[in-house]
């Protein structure tokens, strides 16, 4: 894990929107060129609408021009934040089986796994 990832989530979480779970979470997202880019959750009362930290970082780095990545961190202060398969789904896009997501909650235990590991029977551009 990155100290410069976790600054960065860390930076950010105060602009979360998350007024129904009450669970706030930032994402920090770096490219292969070691630019990195921040997301938080997005909540809306249609719960189907609601942004996750995770795409919504990867739509920040998209509308930047990126394309390629290497490192996601995911933060809580407020719970454990589990990646859902939407957001996995979402970054299979546009990021390598070996991305490295690492995943940090309240209590600042890191838990790293591959984006192969969290969803290993994704669609890719493959597919």
């Amino acid at each position: 894990m990155s100290d410069r990832l976790m600054k960065a989530a860390k930076d950010r979480i105060e602009n979360s929107y998350s007024p129904y779970s009450g669970v706030r979470v930032s994402a920090a997202l770096e490219d292969d060129f070691g630019k990195v880019y921040t997301g938080v959750n997005i909540e809306n009362s249609s719960y189907g609408l609601t942004i996750c930290a995770e795409r919504s970082a990867l739509a920040a780095a998209v509308t930047d021009g990126a394309r390629r990545f290497t490192n996601l961190l995911i933060y809580s202060p407020d719970a454990k934040p589990v990646p859902c398969g939407a957001c996995l789904q979402t970054l299979s896009e546009l990021c390598p089986a070996e991305l490295i997501v690492s995943i940090v909650g309240p209590d600042g235990t890191v838990e790293e796994h591959t984006l192969h590991e969290l969803l290993p029977m994704r669609f890719s551009t493959e597919d």
